[in-house]
């Protein structure tokens, strides 16, 4: 499948959820994807390629629906599986870091063996929104000495402006569609 039909295909099948969490936002909805297995192998596939082609050694997916497109890719690249979990939910030492959600703050850890010096870890998450997930994210891997080679997310939201701010940090951005505010 293309890029732009890749992109149609994806879009047709997210459900959008106006005024959820809070007033104003429009949800984006992923779980649809993930219950249609076409649209799911369409996902994995997408980003298989894009993470072979980055020299990816180590997947980061971002808790919780950046976990299921993680462990998927994981098991297609046979490469190992990194967890960016929600505060106090890992069980062994973590380094952690807060950031600013678009309606909100929240905390991320990792354990502090989660990645090493000379890994290439590509970041899996469900959306792009403001970046400052992924942007945490980014920064605890490369605090434990990794490099942070790209983001593979289902959906950009360029409006606000996180994708910009990913690549600014030097990060490739491998978003499969793009939802304006107005979508």
């Amino acid at each position: 499948m293309s890029a732009p039909s890749t992109e149609l295909y994806l879009k047709s099948k997210i459900r959008t959820v106006r005024n959820w969490p809070h007033e104003g936002i429009n949800f984006r909805d992923v779980t649809t994807l993930f219950h249609d297995p076409e649209a799911f192998r369409v996902m994995v596939e997408s980003f298989s390629l894009d993470a072979t082609r980055l020299g990816v050694n180590l997947l980061a997916a971002v808790d919780a629906r950046g976990f299921i497109l993680g462990g998927a890719l994981a098991y297609q690249l046979h490469k190992p599986f990194m967890l960016v979990r929600k505060k106090g939910k890992l069980p062994f030492r973590t380094v952690g870091a807060d950031y600013a959600l678009e309606y909100g703050k929240a905390s991320i850890e990792i354990h502090e063996d989660a990645c090493k010096a000379g890994d290439r870890v590509l970041i899996v998450d469900d959306l792009i929104a403001t970046g400052g997930t992924v942007l945490a994210a980014a920064s605890l891997i490369r605090s434990l000495g990794a490099e942070v080679v790209g983001v593979a997310a289902v959906i950009d939201l360029p409006e606000l402006g996180g994708s910009d701010k990913l690549r600014a940090a030097g990060m490739a951005v491998h978003a499969l569609c793009r939802f304006s505010e107005t979508e």
